[in-house]
């Protein structure tokens, strides 16, 4: 079924204009029919402004304007124009960077933010034309969204999406998550997990619910308020939700599904996650913005730890070599993962290699085991190549994480004069950890070469704003340490 973002909104509104949408705590809930009527108001408004079809519009909001933008994202599609979300948050570079790199026209943006001095800006509200013109509709095939990557291996990428892209697997008689009233998130706007979250707002059966800025204490408490039976968060938001000790003090047996996406879960802190939510499936979901809808899904399981899950609703996955030839089960290589939709692309370089024959090259090296699950095993650019060997950043954080005092990890390569690189660790800790006292506690863990060479303690681990450590910044303070 090929449909479009304002055909799925448009459809919502007409089957259930009373049911709520979307809900951000301490704000009015959003219905779908005021979600298509206040999207209409803005189409109409960006025609009169002068956009027209396949124009690019920049979105600029913060998480408590996630009505606005879902209302002014809507909108922009119904206009035939394409969006590009992008977060408050940006550095004033890197979102002007971003509004050239696709030749946005303008900009919508949150009331009381400044103007992104691109083309022409306005708030929704500013948004209002005299005249209802007749807009057609986009086609499936037609450009719908363009998304930047968050950067953490360079220049921010924009990746293109259709609206048959968006919108594939929705509209279906049993929507997903039917066992829930409530699905809570605290994802941010201008990421990939945001944007799945907007699609599962239209889509989904639960009311989407988030909130304006994320503490532990009031993501358990929204939680709890509203009995949601899903919850989706990112790595960072699950340490934090343990280090407050969320499951002492909150009920959270509601919850039935808790879903971390943006990394991988630490076996450890998945372990954890099946005390402070005891009738919870944890599920960890892999994908990139480059492969989104592909993805693959590992509900937590000991026996397994450390892996992704296999493939799911019609997508594929494989290990392949750097040109894209199969791997045999059991051998390291590149991961690839195929769409089952309209594939993405990236914006101004339809010949990057990231993409080829509807496959995706997802920057992570890994294996796949005889029954199809996949084990990541890093990073293609973190791995440290230390003397002869060939270290992963991801085995030697799992190693680190099982110690009781540590409370989040990062591991990374920094420069040595005689093997090239050593590992790394940076880490947050419950109570004073010697450095000594970690290489003690991983010497039955880890082999020689994968010991951390450096060990240092932050307050927390620096972080981009889709919730990934940022180890370029690791790196970087690590090497102006004398």
């Amino acid at each position: 079924m090929n449909l479009t973002v304002p055909q799925l909104l448009r459809d919502r509104a007409a089957a259930d204009p009373d049911g709520v949408a979307l809900i951000v705590h301490g704000s009015a809930p959003l219905t779908y029919l005021q979600w298509h009527q206040r999207a209409t108001v803005i189409a109409n408004g960006l025609v009169a402004r002068g956009v027209s079809r396949g124009d690019r519009v920049g979105l600029v909001f913060g998480n408590a304007d996630w009505a606005d933008y879902a209302a002014a994202f809507c909108g922009v599609l119904a206009a035939g124009a394409v969006a590009v979300p992008l977060s408050d948050r940006l550095a004033p570079a890197d979102l002007r960077f971003m509004l050239e790199h696709c030749g946005a026209s303008g900009a919508v943006h949150a009331a009381g933010l400044d103007a992104p001095g691109v083309g022409w800006s306005a708030t929704p509200d500013e948004l209002r034309a005299e005249t209802s013109y007749e807009i057609a509709d986009p086609a499936p095939g037609d450009l719908a969204q363009i998304l930047y990557t968050s950067g953490t291996t360079g220049r921010p990428k924009g990746v293109s999406a259709t609206h048959a892209n968006l919108a594939y697997g929705c509209g279906a008689k049993r929507r997903p998550f039917a066992h829930s009233r409530h699905l809570v998130h605290a994802f941010p706007i201008g990421t990939n997990a945001g944007q799945a979250m907007l699609i599962n707002a239209l889509d989904a059966h639960p009311a989407v619910v988030t909130l304006p800025r994320f503490t532990p204490g009031r993501f358990a408490t929204l939680i709890e308020s509203y009995r949601a039976g899903t919850v989706f968060l990112v790595p960072a938001m699950a340490i934090e939700l343990l280090n407050a000790g969320i499951g002492d003090r909150h009920d959270l047996s509601s919850v039935l599904l808790l879903g971390s996406a943006a990394a991988p879960l630490p076996s450890a802190v998945a372990e954890a996650l099946t005390a402070a939510f005891p009738n919870a499936t944890i599920t960890n979901y892999y994908t990139s913005t480059e492969a989104a809808p592909a993805q693959t899904v590992m509900m937590f399981d000991p026996e397994r730890p450390g892996s992704v899950g296999r493939a799911i609703a019609g997508g594929r996955v494989r290990i392949a070599t750097a040109d894209g030839h199969p791997l045999p089960p059991g051998e390291t290589g590149e991961v690839w993962m195929r769409s089952p939709a309209a594939p993405r692309s990236y914006y101004g370089d339809p010949d990057s290699s990231t993409f080829r024959d509807g496959w995706v090259r997802m920057g992570d090296l890994g294996r796949i085991d005889a029954e199809g699950y996949l084990y990541l095993v890093d990073r293609e650019g973190d791995v440290v190549k230390s003397g002869a060997y060939k270290v992963s950043t991801i085995h030697v954080e799992e190693a680190v994480y099982q110690h009781p005092a540590v409370v989040e990890a990062a591991a990374f390569g920094v420069p040595h004069p005689v093997l090239g690189t050593v590992v790394a660790v940076a880490m947050a800790t419950k109570v004073p950890l010697a450095p000594e006292e970690l290489r003690v506690f991983l010497k039955d863990r880890l082999a020689p070469h994968e010991l951390p060479a450096h060990v240092t303690t932050l307050d927390a681990l620096p972080r981009n704003n889709g919730g990934k450590v940022d180890k370029r910044a690791l790196r970087a303070s690590m090497e102006r340490v004398p």
